[in-house]
C-alpha cells in the first residue's frame, strides 16, 4: 500500500558574518511557504541555518563566540525562531532545523531539531580544534566549539504525515507492522553523512527517510589532504563526493534522503557547495537544487518503497553477519597488519 508524503530540501545561500539573524529567518519564512504553495509536508533546512558557518573563525571572544548560538530552551520560543514556527503551523509543515545550541550548563552543540506543526512542538562533529598557522586557509574549528552529540542515532515516528487508514491493518493491529504507521525518519548532521555506521544504525530502526543539512566547503584541501587541484576541480570533487555519499548510502541502506545546503559564497570569499538533493531508496536523485542561492527542492516520496531493499535486495535479517562485524564497533584507527 502506497505511503506518499511530499518533502523538500531548503537551501539557503550565502549568509554573512555580520547577517542579521531576523532577516535570515525572514528568508527562511520565505521558502517555507515556498513549499507550503507546493503541498510539502516536511521541509528540511541545513545545518546552523540562522547564521554564517562561524567554525571557520578562531573567537578569543567568548562574548563574540555566545551570539552565534541559541539557549538551550526550546528554540521554536526564541525570538529568532518563533516566527518560522509560527509559520509551519499555519501552513501544517513540519521542519528540520539545524543551528548552534548553547545548552544552560554552558555546553556547545551542533544541534538539529523536528519540529511538528500538528504536535506544535519539537519531536526530537567533524574538523579540527586548533586554528591552521596559514592566514589564509579556511578553518574548521566545530571540535573547539562544540562537543560531541550525546543522543546517538535515534530514529522517530513523525506524527501527522500518513493518512489514519494507512496505520492499521484494522482495529487492534499491530501498529509497529513494517511499512504501516508514521514514517519512521533519522536525521544527521553534515559529517555525518559520509560515515555509514550511522545510517545502518538508523536502517536498523526501519528508517524511511533520513534528512541531513551541510556546511561543506568547495576547497578545503589542508583538511582532505588531497593532491593539488584548482579551485573548480576542488568544487567538482566536493559536490561528487557529496551526491556519491548520499546515493551510495541510501541504496544500501534501502531508504530516501533529503540533504540541504548552505551554501554560496560567505562575505565573498568562503565557498560552499550547493548540490541540496532528494534521494530514492535505489539511489537515484529525485530532485536536486539547480542554483547556490536561497531555493526549495521538491519531490513526492513513497515510503513503501523502502521494503524492496529492506526485505529483498538486502534482506538484513537473513544477510547480516553481525558476528563478522567486530572491529566495527571496537576500533577507531586503522591498525595495519605486520609486514611479511
Amino acid at each position: 500500500m502506497a505511503r506518499k508524503i511530499t518533502v523538500a530540501a531548503a537551501q539557503v545561500g550565502a549568509v554573512h558574518r555580520d547577517a542579521d539573524r531576523k532577516e535570515t529567518v525572514d528568508r527562511l519564512v520565505v521558502l517555507l511557504r515556498e513549499a507550503a504553495a507546493q503541498k510539502v509536508q516536511i521541509v528540511v533546512f541545513p545545518e546552523c541555518t540562522l547564521t554564517t558557518f562561524f567554525p571557520r573563525y578562531l573567537f578569543e571572544s567568548q562574548e563574540e563566540l555566545d551570539k552565534y548560538f541559541e539557549p538551550g530552551e526550546d528554540v521554536t520560543t526564541s525570538e529568532h525562531v518563533k516566527p518560522l514556527a509560527e509559520e509551519a503551523r499555519k501552513h501544517n509543515i513540519d521542519f528540520v532545523l539545524g543551528y548552534a545550541e548553547r545548552t544552560t550548563e554552558g555546553t556547545g552543540y551542533n544541534t538539529c531539531i523536528y519540529y511538528s506543526a500538528t504536535e506544535g512542538k519539537v519531536c526530537i562533529c567533524p574538523g579540527t580544534k586548533e586554528p591552521f598557522e596559514d592566514p589564509d586557509a579556511m578553518n574548521q574549528l566545530e571540535k573547539r566549539y562544540f562537543e560531541p552529540g550525546n543522543l546517538g542515532f535515534q530514529a522517530f515516528r513523525v506524527p501527522g504525515l500518513v493518512s489514519n487508514a494507512l496505520k492499521k491493518d484494522s482495529p487492534g493491529a499491530d501498529e509497529n507492522k513494517a511499512g504501516k504507521g508514521d514514517p519512521i525518519l533519522g536525521m544527521l548532521i553534515c559529517n555525518d553523512r559520509r560515515w555509514p555506521e550511522a545510517w545502518r544504525g538508523y536502517s536498523l530502526q526501519g528508517v524511511e527517510p533520513i534528512v541531513f543539512g551541510f556546511n561543506t566547503g568547495s576547497n578545503m584541501a589542508r583538511l582532505w589532504g588531497s593532491k593539488p587541484m584548482s579551485s573548480e576541480q576542488a568544487e567538482a570533487e566536493a559536490l561528487f563526493h557529496s551526491r556519491l555519499v548520499q546515493q551510495a548510502i541510501s541504496y544500501m541502506n534501502a531508504c530516501f534522503s533529503i540533504s540541504s545546503a548552505r551554501c554560496g559564497s560567505d562575505d565573498g570569499k568562503f565557498d560552499l557547495i550547493a548540490g541540496s538533493a532528494i534521494c530514492n531508496t535505489e539511489g537515484h536523485l529525485l530532485a536536486e537544487a539547480k542554483t547556490k542561492g536561497d531555493e526549495v527542492v521538491v519531490a513526492d516520496i513513497d515510503l513503501s518503497e523502502c521494503r524492496q531493499g529492506k526485505e529483498k535486495t538486502f534482506d538484513f535479517a537473513r544477510h547480516r553477519r553481525i558476528e563478522t562485524y567486530a572491529l566495527v564497533a571496537t576500533q577507531t584507527g586503522v591498525v595495519e597488519l605486520p609486514l611479511l
